[in-house]
């Protein structure tokens, strides 16, 4: 029986995701030490992704005025071979929430790249479809990912995008030593909508000209997933 207890656990809902196809050599300076680039279809993908983070809870307590925030961040694909297991993860190149206190919990726990910035959401049902906008200011000015729903919610098919995107289950980060640190992320697949989305804004200031550019194009693909209970699991060092 696995025994393994959770470190962190949440609900993570409505997630806005708006992927971009890029050229490896955007990514080289990000790939953690002993995976490499995961492609669908021979593409490579970043993701720009907002959501709720909800009910959060570290090591089964609640932490007062921290269990529910905004995320926002820009994050792309890779995998690891473990024995006979390929292990299919996400890394994050920044992730925005509003509290400092998250931020440096996750920058000293994982060497994540969290920054704190003033966010807001809105969310609306119009009809049958609905209206998600995340929202983050950087200096004077707020940028936007906004997107409406098209037709009903339904399971990614197989070896679909859909499923690319929405079933990594493994994270990992480059550590300041040049290692690399592994973390499970243990939930359901999610439905997804297709839907028409946008980004406004100007992210330079966060992810350099390169990437900023990037996110300034059209979305190669964008649907919002349900979401649901999440499990993140203590992470450890990859040998």
């Amino acid at each position: 029986m696995n025994t393994e207890r959770a470190f962190l656990t949440a609900e993570w809902r409505n997630l806005a995701m708006l992927n971009y196809e890029v050229d490896a050599g955007l990514l080289s300076e990000f790939i953690p030490a002993r995976t490499e680039l995961d492609r669908w279809n021979g593409k490579l993908f970043v993701s720009l992704v907002g959501f709720q983070f909800l009910k959060t809870r570290v090591l089964g307590f609640p932490i007062p005025f921290h269990r529910n925030f905004d995320e926002v961040n820009l994050r792309f694909y890779v995998r690891r071979k473990e024995g006979d297991e390929m292990r299919r993860g996400v890394v994050f190149i920044k992730e925005i929430v509003p509290r400092w206190a998250i931020a440096f919990v996750a920058r000293n726990l994982y060497n994540e790249r969290y920054v704190a910035l003033p966010m807001r959401h809105h969310m609306e049902s119009l009809d049958r479809d609905m209206v998600v906008e995340y929202g983050w200011r950087t200096g004077a000015a707020w940028n936007r990912i906004s997107l409406r729903t098209e037709g009903n919610a339904a399971l990614p098919q197989g070896n679909s995008e859909e499923q690319f995107i929405t079933e990594h289950y493994w994270g990992y980060a480059q550590q300041r030593d040049g290692s690399t640190v592994e973390y499970r992320v243990a939930h359901p697949p999610w439905r997804v909508w297709r839907c028409e989305a946008k980004f406004e804004g100007d992210m330079t200031e966060l992810y350099g000209p390169d990437l900023a550019a990037v996110l300034r194009g059209k979305p190669s693909s964008a649907f919002l997933a349900e979401g649901s209970e999440v499990s993140v699991f203590r992470g450890r060092k990859v040998e």
